[in-house]
Parts: structure tokens; sequence; C-alpha cells
């Protein structure tokens, strides 16, 4: 259960809902049959290893609704409330998501990524109000806005999710706590928009590192997350750090350090306003290079090819990251069969 009430989770947000998270991907063991405990808790004690305040717990990976239970079950024994834990609420209905909203809650989650099913076709405002009220209404954790063009809701409105929706929704529904601003992305205008509009009121949050360290030193940005900044090791978290403390000349300096890796990372992941689908598999390459689990994953996925694994190999290298030296087809056995 979370340490707040209901009515409570906006104040709870404001107050410990800080630093920088990443994501989690499940570890699967090697027939694919069920869910790598090791590699698991590894991977969750890497986390708070490389300083990150929370990590989604990704969902999106052909796992089932028992097996998110012991994703969450497991990582929760192994953080110890040292790291908020997100559920990411992207299974295949609005009822199914309720469920696994309700065993995330049960679980040790404190926070909801809030996604949109792959068959739900938005058509107006109303349509995206209806499913999240629904989905607010139905669990007592705080939820985060993700307006994003993975949704395809810019048949509704450029931004993805409007303001003026944003606005009703944070009126209706209390656990609206926080919104993850990457509407019409790659442009910030939605996160000025919503940081201007409601930042008073809920956390309005920047994941995408790239943006996050310049715009933290015009404007706080007490939380980013979730993305998959495990790609860089634990440089973000300590970024983040520096950003609050107010040295931006460090900060910035170490933007410019690993440009290299952020331009592999952009480069590799450019197909994703095309196919309006993260690529997965690539992302939990990203985090092997830098110690994580790897392991394989099931079907359907999208495929790795070598030139993307030498490609983001080599941006770490270029930018004086620890990377690993085990051969690429390492990781899809993973360090912990």
């Amino acid at each position: 259960m979370p340490s707040y009430k209901k009515n409570e989770a906006r104040d709870w947000a404001r107050a410990d809902l800080r630093g920088v998270a990443n994501v989690v991907i499940p570890s699967y063991t090697a027939d694919l049959k069920g869910l790598n405990e090791k590699g698991i808790r590894h991977d969750i004690r890497l986390e708070i290893e490389y300083g990150f305040a929370g990590t989604l717990l990704v969902s999106e990976t052909a796992i089932t609704l028992d097996e998110y239970r012991q994703f969450f079950e497991w990582a929760h024994d192994e953080s110890r409330g040292r790291l908020k834990l997100i559920h990411h609420a992207s299974f295949n209905t609005l009822e199914e998501n309720i469920e696994a909203a309700q065993i995330a809650e049960a679980n040790g989650a404190e926070l909801v990524l809030l996604s949109y099913p792959a068959n739900f076709y938005a058509e107006s405002p109303d349509d995206i109000y209806d499913y999240t009220v629904a989905f607010c209404d139905a669990t007592n954790l705080a939820v985060m806005l993700f307006p994003v063009p993975l949704w395809g809701f810019d048949r509704v409105h450029p931004s993805d999710i409007p303001a003026s929706l944003i606005r009703r929704l944070i009126d209706d529904c209390p656990n609206v706590v926080a919104i993850k601003a990457e509407g019409a992305m790659p442009a910030i205008m939605h996160f000025v928009e919503c940081y201007r509009r409601f930042g008073k009121e809920v956390v309005v949050t920047m994941p995408l590192e790239g943006d996050m360290i310049p715009l933290a030193q015009l404007v706080p940005i007490q939380f980013s997350g979730t993305s998959n900044t495990e790609y860089f090791g634990p440089m973000i978290p300590r970024i983040h750090k520096l950003l609050q403390a107010g040295n931006f000349d460090e900060a910035t300096r170490l933007f410019w350090q690993i440009h290299p890796a952020r331009k592999a990372n952009q480069q590799a992941n450019a197909y994703t306003l095309q196919t309006l689908f993260l690529h997965r598999m690539l992302w939990k390459y990203q985090g092997w290079l830098n110690g994580f689990n790897g392991g394989p994953l099931r079907q359907p996925t999208m495929r790795l090819n070598e030139g993307h694994m030498n490609l983001l190999r080599q941006g770490l290298i270029n930018s004086g990251l620890p990377v690993t030296d085990s051969h690429n087809r390492e990781f899809f056995v993973g360090r912990h069969r």
C-alpha cells in the first residue's frame, strides 16, 4: 500500500517525488517460460548503486499479470524502500490495467505511469478524459499523466493531450500528481505550457535528459523520469544532483562530455516517431552495456542489429563512460541465468 492517502497524493508528490527514475525491463529465464529472479534482483541493486531514486517496472514485454505480480514482489523485496517503484499501466485494456494497478498497489508501487492501450482509438478529448478518470478512480496510487505521440492522440490535438483536458483531469482526479510532458516531442512547447500552467499544482517532469539538463538551469525540475537513462550508467542521477545544487557549470561540462553517447542514443531510437513504439530490447541492451542483466525477451519484440549495438557501445566509449567488454552475443544470454 502507498505511504499516503489518495487525497494526500499531490502533497506526497511535491515533497517526495525527487531525483531521477529510469526503467527496469523484466529479465526472463533462458527458455522464456518464466521470470529470472536473479537478473531482476541484480538490476534493482544496480539501480540503487547508481543513484536512481525510482524506476519504472516495464510491462509491455509480453508479461502476464501473475508474472507482473512476481516482478513487483521481487523488486519491492530487493529495494526495501530505497527505490520508488513505478507501475507501468501499459496492458491491453482498461480492465486489465486496473487489475494490474491493484497488483502493483499491493506490492510496493508508489506511482503509476499512465499509458493507453494500442487498441484505444480516441476521437475526442472526452474519450481520453473518460479512460483516464475511470483508471484514476480505480486506484489509490498517485498517477503521472503522459502526453506523448505514442498514443496517436495528435488526431485530437497537436500536443497529444491538450492543456484544457489536463486542467479537467487535475480538477477531477485528486491522485493526478505529475505530468511527464513529452507531448508533440521533440518540441519542448508542451513541457513549457504544462510547467507554466500547472507547475504550482503538480510535478511537471522532463524525462529526456538532453532537454532536462538545459531546462533545469532555467526552471526547477525536482524529478526527471522515466526514460532509458540507465544507458549512461550513474551519470544522469549525478548531473541531476548538480542541477539541484545550482552547480550549472559542472552539469553543463558533463552534458557535453556525454554528448557522443546522447547522439548515439538519438540515432538508434530515431524510428520511434514513425513506429509509435519503444524498442525495449534496444533499451535493455543499453542497460547491459553498463552492467545491467540483459538477457532474452519474448516475442513479439523489435530486433537488434549489429550496427545499432556497436553504435551505442562506441557512443559510451567516446563519452569516456564505462562499458562492458563482453561480446554482444552475451547480451542475449544475460549476466544471471
